[in-house]
């Protein structure tokens, strides 16, 4: 096989991988809540997280090499901070479910 070829697989293969990460860590993600009101969070800012993901990705295809550092400075600072309230306020949640139980 040439260079060519093995790049395409490996981008591809990448991709599919990525994909399936996502996927499975999404699932595990509702599959591990314990309460109504902490799964309808998880499933909306999965939904969130996913909606945020392919926009960027997205917005990388369509950008121009020299640009696209300019999405990845924000994306990389926010991204932090998103998860970081995302697990606030799902503990916040669970604990709030849990006293009430």
């Amino acid at each position: 096989m040439d260079q060519e070829t093995l790049t395409l697989i490996g981008a591809f293969g990448g991709g599919v991988l990525g994909v399936l990460g996502g996927i499975i860590g999404t699932w595990c993600s509702i599959k591990n809540t314990n309460g109504p009101r902490e799964r309808a969070f998880v499933v909306k800012a999965s939904i969130l997280g996913w909606i945020g993901v392919v926009s960027f990705l997205t917005a990388l295809w369509f950008t121009p090499m020299n640009y696209q550092v300019l999405l990845w400075l924000p994306y990389m600072a926010l991204l932090p901070f998103a998860a970081r309230a995302w697990n606030r306020k799902q503990q916040q949640i669970r604990a709030e479910e849990s006293h009430s139980a």
